[in-house]
């Protein structure tokens, strides 16, 4: 084609209405990307004595940190300790006693360690003389919260009863010199009112619980009277024994259920188990053999074994 001709320019550099647009927006493309690191640009690098002071902080705080982790664990070992060590300690029984006359045996009923025992056992037999309660603080092996559950319970011979004792104290005190320890298998109702915390109603159903049972084998047993509080039982227990006087017996090969069922420990389930068991093998020949009952238990056996008898 012959370049005389004017317009052959314009198929070159002539553009439609789309094309012009994409014209334009590629160039605000290539604008943009170039303007845009202006905006991102790097911050200016911190002050070093505002990085070394950061740096300085940071590490305060971390060995605080471990002092209180440190501290906190030390604290929850003792407190692991001092907690299993009280629960420990609490156990025993408790009684009113006379810490200058005490025995071995009297504090090892009471709960306390060999270590403490031997303390005090040490301690009066220097000629060492607790005149009040709260002497046993002095005790450096003794611990606090064994201290404090015994001194309600200590009764110094001759002592005389201090002006802020609690009525209960005094009461208690005054009960202590009036009676003397007694047989749960031979009291009666007065001998049982005159302990701390019995009354009327209790004395008689402890001695209903006793003829129940045909009598007690065990002091313990006194616990489990309806309504009397474990805690006057612990008031009372370092004042009963258990005497010479025996408990009745039932004999096995020929008690009928309703003489079983009488005791509170048998009931009517394990009498009817017993008498059926009898009619099926024949006489019993050991106490033992009503262990081969399914459904006497270990615990069953051991509370109802000394009521029976094979003759």
């Amino acid at each position: 084609m012959p370049f005389t001709n004017k317009k052959w320019w314009k198929d070159y550099f002539s553009f439609t209405k789309k094309e012009r647009i994409g014209v334009i927006v590629l160039l605000v493309i290539i604008v943009v990307v170039f303007l845009l690191p202006t905006f991102f640009s790097n911050p200016a690098p911190p002050d070093a004595a505002v990085v070394k002071d950061f740096n300085e902080q940071v590490a305060k705080l971390e060995t605080k940190k471990e002092t209180r982790s440190d501290y906190s664990n030390h604290y929850e070992k003792r407190d692991y300790h001092d907690f299993n060590s009280e629960k420990t300690s609490a156990k025993g029984e408790l009684f009113y006693f006379d810490p200058n006359t005490a025995s071995q045996a009297d504090w090892q009923r009471l709960g306390l360690t060999e270590k403490t025992i031997h303390t005090i056992l040490n301690y009066v037999s220097k000629g060492g003389k607790f005149r009040k309660p709260e002497d046993l603080l002095k005790i450096y092996s003794l611990k606090d919260t064994d201290a404090q559950r015994l001194i309600p319970y200590v009764r110094i011979a001759g002592a005389d009863v201090r002006k802020n004792d609690t009525r209960e104290d005094r009461t208690a005190t005054k009960y202590e010199r009036k009676i003397s320890i007694i047989d749960v298998n031979a009291a009666d109702t007065n001998m049982f009112k005159s302990l701390p915390g019995i009354g009327s109603k209790l004395a008689q159903r402890i001695i209903n619980f006793r003829e129940k049972l045909g009598g007690f084998y065990s002091v313990s047993q006194i616990a489990e009277t309806y309504g009397l509080p474990d805690s006057t039982f612990q008031k009372i227990s370092g004042y009963l024994t258990i005497g010479k006087a025996g408990i009745k017996q039932i004999n096995i090969n020929v008690a009928t259920v309703n003489d079983l069922k009488q005791n509170p420990y048998i009931g009517w389930k394990i009498a009817n188990a017993i008498v059926q068991y009898r009619s099926q093998h024949n006489e019993f020949q050991t106490i033992e053999d009503i262990r081969k009952i399914a459904l006497i238990s270990d615990d069953d056996y051991k509370k109802i074994s000394p009521y029976l008898s094979i003759k």
